[in-house]
């Protein structure tokens, strides 16, 4: 049962920059536009219950079209491993896939227009929180949680845009007026300064709970899970590995195996909410707020065009891996097999129709949604931005890159591989081999297990940039990848990658609104 209801109204104002609402109430609240709305203790957490639906986690849940899928997911088509089957039609899947987008950066324009103005929309919603909060009447308490929840995602919409754009604007006081407002970019260094002590400061006020039990808000443990994603993206290896302890340790556990088909772990994580392995989620309810086209993304275009279902007008296949890809599980890897995170063959429970994947091509049933696909056409699984499996995972590599194969580091690694191990390796038996393992082979195994265990979470391009490798996976045996300089690389689809590939271009709109930003090399700035 949902904890919170998912309202979500839409907000305008000048350039969005304090408008509000309230989603995590039974009933919603009136839009709210101006500086005047920063007033009493219910206007302030009007504008904070904003943040949870606007801002950088669009570009993962943004699922509102049935031809093209949020933002991150494009960005693990430059790996040329995934594909969106209608990119003839949606032609930045095209050219991201190609590696051709420096010469065709006006016809990505409004892509990047999205990203760049969700992201600064949240910014200055959350600047405005946290400049006004000591001046409205409330507990401290209270006021000190609501801050630590603005500044959190203040830094979760910086770090996706430094991610994405590399050197930013950047201001931490909020724009009230149309007035100074082109501001040049600012070195990435002094960006993530900021969001550093943004999320120091939430993990020290926010409570040690896990999401679900925290009524879907954000967490000590969502700021660390964030903090460590931070950390190891600049290379603190250190830091990352002392953050991630914290969410180790937490009440956040694996989701385990009742047995090895519908009610594995992959299964329960594809349909159930709120499982002690979600560290932060993105809340759906199908009477609410459901997740828009997620479910037809499980199937491709000859599911809709045979009459699969009667629930939804249209199924695509935006985000599928192509077979190399699978090659890197083993043979005994659960997450390879059907009805896992992918499958080839479907039949209707309601109807007996049997739909056979085109070319048999692999599919995502991680995207299935049962009740949507067969009753109301509206999806409600949460989408899981941090898993406990991640925060597994980080750890591990954190503490390989910074003190070496110990046996901790060896220790939730093997956690990962045993839940997908189908011949009953328990994790001690599996730590114990990995720890004979050299330090930078033991690091890759790390890289490797990530790509098995979060295919579907758009998670594989960040890691690509972050090491600066490539993962080569073999065409002919399963379970064997190489990592290349990732620059100079050839991806999946035969493009070779270059160093202008792994930024986005700036929104030319944007650049020519504010002549005092400058355009990534190799894009166009008209």
């Amino acid at each position: 049962m949902k904890k919170i209801s998912t309202i979500a109204v839409a907000c305008a104002g000048l350039l969005s920059f304090t408008a509000c609402n309230n989603f995590l109430d039974e009933e919603p609240k009136s839009t709210l536009t101006d500086v005047a709305y920063y007033k009493t203790q219910s206007q302030m957490e009007s504008n904070v219950n904003y943040l949870y639906r606007t801002g950088a986690i669009g570009s993962y849940v943004d699922f509102g079209s049935a031809y093209i899928g949020p933002f991150a997911s494009i960005q693990e088509e430059l790996t040329g491993y995934f594909s969106n089957s209608y990119e003839g039609q949606e032609i930045v899947c095209r050219y991201t896939r190609e590696l051709t987008r420096q010469q065709n950066t006006m016809q990505l324009a409004s892509k990047m227009d999205k990203v760049w103005d969700d992201c600064y929309r949240g910014i200055n919603v959350a600047n405005g929180a946290i400049k006004h909060m000591p001046e409205v009447p409330m507990d401290q308490a209270t006021a000190d949680r609501l801050t630590a929840e603005a500044k959190f995602f203040r830094a979760f919409n910086y770090f996706y845009l430094v991610k994405t754009f590399g050197a930013v604007p950047f201001y931490t006081d909020p724009y009230e007026l149309a007035e100074n407002m082109e501001l040049p970019r600012t070195e990435t260094s002094t960006i993530y300064n900021q969001i550093e002590s943004d999320l120091k400061d939430a993990m020290n006020v926010l409570p040690e709970a896990t999401f679900a039990a925290n009524g879907h808000r954000i967490t000590k443990y969502v700021a660390a899970m964030t903090l460590t994603d931070v950390y190891m993206y600049q290379h603190k290896y250190a830091e990352a590995a002392e953050t991630v302890r914290i969410v180790v340790n937490s009440n956040h556990k694996l989701t385990t195996n009742d047995d090895l088909a519908m009610n594995s772990a992959f299964n329960k994580l594809r349909s159930t909410d709120d499982l002690d392995e979600a560290i932060y989620a993105y809340e759906y309810d199908n009477q609410i707020s459901p997740s828009n086209w997620l479910p037809t993304y499980a199937f491709d275009g000859d599911a809709s065009s045979n009459g699969l279902f009667g629930t939804y007008a249209i199924t695509q296949k935006v985000h599928g891996p192509n077979d190399r890809y699978l090659n890197i599980y083993e043979s005994n890897d659960l997450r390879r097999q059907p009805n896992q995170f992918y499958h080839w063959t479907y039949t209707n429970p309601k109807t007996g129709k049997v739909w056979n994947s085109v070319g048999n091509a692999a599919c995502c049933w991680y995207y299935y949604d049962e009740d949507a696909l067969l009753t109301t056409g509206r999806g409600t699984k949460d989408w899981n931005v941090y898993r406990y499996a991640e925060a597994l995972l980080d750890a591990a590599e954190s503490i390989a890159q910074s003190t070496g194969v110990t046996a901790e580091a060896a220790g939730y690694l093997a956690q990962v591989k045993a839940r997908a191990n189908m011949e009953g390796k328990t994790a001690a038996e599996i730590a114990s081999s990995l720890q004979s393992m050299g330090k930078q082979a033991f690091i890759e195994e790390c890289w490797t297990e990530r790509l098995r265990e979060l295919p579907l979470e758009f998670k594989m391009w960040d890691m690509c940039v972050r090491t600066g490798m490539f993962p080569n996976i073999s065409e002919t045996t399963p379970g064997q990848v190489t990592y290349i300089p990732l620059v100079g690389a050839k991806n999946a689809s035969g493009a070779t990658i270059k160093e202008s590939d792994l930024l986005w271009p700036l929104s030319v709109n944007e650049i020519q609104r504010n002549p005092s930003l400058t355009q990534n090399e190799g894009y166009s700035a008209k």
